[in-house]
Order: C-alpha cells, then sequence, then structure tokens
C-alpha cells in the first residue's frame, strides 16, 4: 500500500503534521500501535489538557541546541493554535502563569485534530505496530503485522520514554540509531523526586501538605508550590526543577519565599509581642510542617526572648532546606523524557534529516523539552506543522 507519507505516532505532533501535509493534497497515512489516537492527549492536564500557553519564549525548554525551537515556535505559534481552538468552539480558561485548559474535556482538543484529519482525507490506522523501516531507492518501506507499507516521506512522531503504560517506547530513537543520526542521552523530566530513607522517614508524616516556595539547583529556580508525598517531593516547583537536575546535586527550597522570617521576628521582638514562634509563623505555614522543620524549643520561644542567634536558626530552618534526593521516580510518572533525537542532525525548517532525505523527526523524540504549563504540547503542535509544510 503506498502513500506520500507515513506518520508513525497518532499523538499531538503527528496528528498536527498530519493535518497539514493533508491540506497539501497529500496522501497520508498515520500508524500507531496503540489502540486509540491521542492517549496523552487525553490524560493530560487532569483530563483538561494543558494545550497550550499564553507566554511561549525559547526560555521555556531544553535542548543541547537552545536555538532550534526558535524557527518552528515562531512560524506556529500558541496564537495559531488558538485560532483553531475559537474556531471549534472549545472553551478554555486560563490558570497561572498563562496555561490554557479546556473548560469540559481534553477529549475537545483530540476530536478537533482527528476532524481536522478527516477533513483533509487523512487515514489513520491504529492496533499497527512497526516492525522494522527500510530505505527505498524512493522513500520507505515498513513491515508491520498489518502488512508492508511504502511512502515517500517517513515522519517519526513515537514520542518518548514517559509513561509506558500509555505505550511509550524507544522505537523513535532505535529508528534514529539505524539511520545514523546521533541520539542524546535520555532522562526522565517533570517529574517527583524520591528520597533518601532517612529524609523519608523524616518527612513521612508531611504527607499531602503543600506549600509555596522557591526551589533551585544550579543556575534554575523556580518559585511555585511543593507538594510533599508518601514517596517523596512532587509540586510543579519540584517536577519543574527535576528536568534540570542531575543525579548527585543538592536542592535548595525556601519554604517562605514571601515573608524575610529574620526581619519579621526582629520587627515583632522590637514591637515587644509576647506570643511565640510558632504562633506567628503558623499563619503562614501548616502546624505540621513547621514541626518538622524548626526545633520545637524554637518554636515555643516567645518572640521577646529571641536572641538573633535564635532568630538567624529559625531563618535559615524554612529559607535554607538543602536536600539531596536519592532520584527521580522515573519514566513511570515521568510527563516528559529530556534528551532524543540530536537536533544537529535536523533542520529547524523542515524537521527533516539533513542525510536522510525523506526522514522527519517531531514532537518529543527531538532534544527538545519544554516546562510544565503547555510548553511540550506547543512544541508538539509547531514542530509538526513545519514538517506538515514538506513532507
Amino acid at each position: 500500500m503506498d502513500s506520500d507519507v507515513i506518520i508513525i505516532g497518532a499523538g499531538a505532533s503527528g496528528l498536527m503534521c498530519a493535518i497539514e501535509a493533508g491540506k497539501r493534497g497529500r496522501k497520508v497515512l498515520v500508524l500507531d500501535h496503540a489502540n486509540k489516537a491521542g492517549k496523552k492527549i487525553l490524560m493530560s492536564g487532569g483530563g483538561r489538557c494543558n494545550f497550550t500557553n499564553y507566554v511561549i519564549e525559547p526560555d521555556n525548554y531544553l535542548s543541547s541546541n537552545p536555538h532550534f525551537c526558535k524557527s518552528a515556535l515562531s512560524r506556529y505559534s500558541q496564537w495559531d493554535f488558538l485560532d483553531l481552538v475559537t474556531r471549534y468552539r472549545i472553551p478554555y480558561h486560563e490558570r497561572d502563569h498563562g496555561q490554557l485548559f479546556c473548560n469540559d474535556s481534553a477529549k475537545d482538543i483530540l476530536n478537533m485534530l482527528l476532524q481536522e484529519c478527516v477533513n483533509v482525507g487523512v487515514s489513520i490506522q491504529l492496533d499497527t505496530a512497526v516492525d522494522s523501516v527500510a530505505q527505498l531507492a524512493e522513500g520507505f518501506g515498513l513491515n508491520t503485522r498489518s502488512g508492508i507499507f511504502q511512502c515517500r516521506s517517513l515522519v517519526i512522531a513515537t514520542g518518548g520514554l514517559s509513561i509506558p503504560k500509555m505505550g511509550a517506547s524507544p522505537f523513535g530513537y532505535k529508528i534514529a540509531e539505524q539511520f545514523g543520526i546521533p541520539v542524546l542521552p535520555t532522562r526522565a523530566g517533570l517529574v517527583p523526586f524520591t528520597l533518601q530513607p532517612d529524609d523519608k522517614a523524616r518527612f513521612a508524616a508531611l504527607s499531602g501538605i503543600a506549600a509555596a516556595c522557591v526551589a533551585s539547583t544550579g543556575q534554575h529556580s523556580f518559585s511555585e508550590n511543593i507538594l510533599f508525598t508518601h514517596r517523596g517531593l512532587s509540586g510543579p516547583a519540584i517536577l519543574q526543577l527535576s528536568s534540570y537536575w542531575q543525579a548527585g546535586d543538592t536542592v535548595l527550597i525556601d519554604l517562605l519565599p514571601r515573608l524575610n522570617v529574620s526581619d519579621a521576628l526582629k520587627s515583632q521582638r522590637r514591637a515587644g509581642a509576647k506570643c511565640t514562634v510558632k504562633t506567628l509563623l503558623e499563619t503562614h505555614l501548616p502546624k505540621r510542617l513547621l514541626s518538622v522543620f524548626v526545633d520545637e524549643a524554637l518554636l515555643n520561644l516567645s518572640i521577646a526572648d529571641l536572641s538573633d542567634q535564635h532568630i538567624q536558626r529559625v531563618a535559615h530552618s524554612l529559607h535554607g532546606w538543602a536536600i539531596k534526593p536519592n532520584g527521580t521516580e522515573g519514566y513511570r510518572t515521568a510527563e516528559v523524557t529530556v534528551g532524543g533525537v540530536s537536533c544537529a542532525a535536523l533542520s529547524s525548517k523542515t524537521m527533516g534529516c539533513q542525510r536522510v532525505p525523506g526522514l522527519y523527526f517531531i514532537g518529543e523524540v527531538v532534544d527538545v523539552t519544554g516546562w510544565l504549563g503547555g510548553y511540550n504540547f506547543q512544541w508538539a503542535w509547531s514542530s509538526g506543522w513545519c514538517a506538515g509544510q514538506y513532507v
């Protein structure tokens, strides 16, 4: 069976590429080993799909080539995708930091993409695993359990290794390696931290507590919530930081970024406050959290009786928490994969391979990883759109 274009992967980037190629009159076939298209779209954002962000900048992405994403993001922007969403009258809302979510269901986004595929004659074949790919004199041949397929242009949109229960696999990296295309080391991104045994025991009682914080490692810092879990640390600040964290790195956490504890205690002491340290701090942090981070004797001291050394110790306990995670929860719960197909091997304009004409890589399989907040979906839309103009 011959097609102009075969796209392996019926996720966000693959469907977007298919739509754009179909608009150009190309005969497009999308293959996926799953039994349903867009599984990650459906589960994202708690089922509401954080489909893009009002503010998309290249700085919101990690890559060995930080300039690579600029072309795609500028040529198909968040505003272009919003135009499509608006055309389909999909209701959406903004959350913190410009994040855009469906009001009703992620199904709205997936149904929109599938309808666009229907409109331009794209064929989607599910439950079709690709066993091998071979380069032909003109194009490519694919062996599958459903037969042999041939195409002139082949697009790899198979995603990364995150969330294997959703069907994630290293297929895209294997195809790259088969054709001599470098693949940079991969690791889990946007993923909770696990803790050393002693720390896990110390913080076990805090499971379920969330608090505003600033979490930092190296040059990167995020001001968001931290969430204590029964396995370790999560929440937006931790997920963001995890993409930059390397094994062995220490994480610095300020648990009261909106209050200078030292200044507040000294001010209250000057005013002759009769209350205890605990009474003041409980208006800013949960009791359980305070009792773990600040010595009980200090918490029960009257503010009037505090020495400068006491104040320094309390402030350091809350502003200067340093912890060395044991690791991350890995691909099982990671939202994205950091690393992947080297940008050096691809054209930032077409997403095509420099050395293998007709072979394209888009979406998460490429070494471009977005922050939490709709950035990875926007990379999927943008990179898929770009490839769709050339396949």
